[in-house]
Parts: structure tokens; sequence; C-alpha cells
């Protein structure tokens, strides 16, 4: 379920996304002399944030690992579904420029700082890095996905877990690389009254998973996958 969740969360969460990522998808150095050159590109481009995506979901993995291993992954389960669920009710949670911890602002600074001396050139190489950067840069949806990484019981299962959410991303952020703002203005009035409703089954889903009710998929016995995982 954890897979086709963190793809679901994606695909739907972005169509808030291209409102951040939209404009830096539009700019990107393209070599637009093809059509399949372009794709070929923002391919490149969208890899490199799939694979920060993967990097971030396997650090917070690695805690829900920690999680499960003091029992409490019913619980952060729970947790998840919660906060999800909460970024709805209190909008402000997801709209925040990003969470005011020391150290960020700096380090945030800093990826603004080299992503904007990245595009002058249209090397794949150069590509992947802007990807990489972006998948950096503070999102709310980013910040759904990494809390549903944290609910994983492996560090493997939270990094799949983001490529999975970063996936999901893919066709829009695609479509805004080759119909640019026509898309946006058609979508994203359309798109946003959809998100809320959602969010609020995603995080539902995470509850049921944390409530432990023996239903398979939905709410599957966390104790008996962890006892099968060590056999």
């Amino acid at each position: 379920m954890e897979v086709w969740t963190a793809f679901s969360i994606g695909l739907l969460g972005s169509l808030h996304c291209i409102g951040m990522c939209g404009p830096i998808a539009l700019a990107l150095p393209l070599d637009r002399s093809s059509q399949l050159s372009k794709l070929n590109g923002t391919l490149v481009y969208n890899l490199g944030r799939i694979l920060t995506y993967f990097l971030l979901g396997s650090i917070f993995g690695l805690l829900g690992y920690g999680f499960a291993l003091a029992g409490l992954q019913q619980w952060i389960s729970i947790v998840v579904g919660l906060f999800m669920i909460s970024t709805v009710i209190f909008s402000s949670l997801t709209h925040s420029k990003y969470l005011q911890l020391p150290g960020l602002n700096g380090f945030i600074n800093s990826v603004k700082s080299k992503l904007g001396k990245r595009f002058n050139s249209n090397s794949y190489p150069n590509l992947l890095s802007i990807g990489v950067l972006n998948g950096f840069l503070p999102c709310g949806l980013v910040y759904l996905g990494l809390a549903g990484a944290t609910a994983s019981n492996t560090v493997f299962e939270g990094g799949l877990f983001m490529a999975a959410f970063g996936a999901g991303t893919l066709p829009m952020m695609l479509a805004v690389a080759f119909y640019g703002q026509q898309l946006k203005a058609s979508i994203m009035s359309r798109g946003k009254k959809l998100i809320p409703v959602f969010v609020i089954l995603i995080g539902s889903l995470f509850i049921l998973r944390g409530m432990n009710l023996g239903v398979p998929y939905v709410s599957p016995k966390l104790e008996q996958n962890q006892a099968e995982s060590c056999n």
C-alpha cells in the first residue's frame, strides 16, 4: 500500500507544486532543438529531484526504523495521519515558507544560491544537478511525503516511499515543461480544490494502518508483519 500511497500523494499533490516548481521547470536550460531533446533534458532534471527524495526518504525511513524497533510503529503511523489531516485544518502548516529550524535558513539560502548559478548550461550533468538541488527546496507537499516515509519499517522502504512520491509528480512536471503557463492557468484552480480532500483521505488511511485492525492492505497487523520480517 505504501508505494501506491506515496505515488498518489505525488500525483494529485503535484497540482499544488505547479506554483513552486513550475517556474523552475519553465526556466530549465533545455536543448529545445527537438521535442526528444527537450524530453530527455526534462527527464534528467526530474531524475535529480527523485534521487534527492530517495535520499531524504532513506533518512526518515531510518528514523521510522528506530521507532519500529522501539515498538512505536503503530503510534507513528497514527501521528503521521493526524499530521496530514492537521495540515488541511491548519493550512498555514503547508503554506509556511519552511520550518524554522536552527541552521535551516542558511542551508536553504545556500541551495538557492547554487541553484541560481546552474541555468547557463543544458548539459545532462548540469540538469541533473539542478534537479538534485531543487529536491532540497522547502515544500509543504514534500513534508507530507517525508511524514509518510517516517512510518516506513526500513531505510530502503523510506527511500522507496519518497522515490514513488517523486515519480507521482513526474507527469505534471513534464506537462509544465511542455505546456507552460497555459497548463498552470487551467489546472491549478480546479486541482487545488481536490487536494485537501485527498490529504484527509490519505491521513485517514495512515490512522487506520496504525489502529492494527487486521484488515488486509488497509490496516494489517503490524506486530505480525514485524515478526515475519525477523524470521
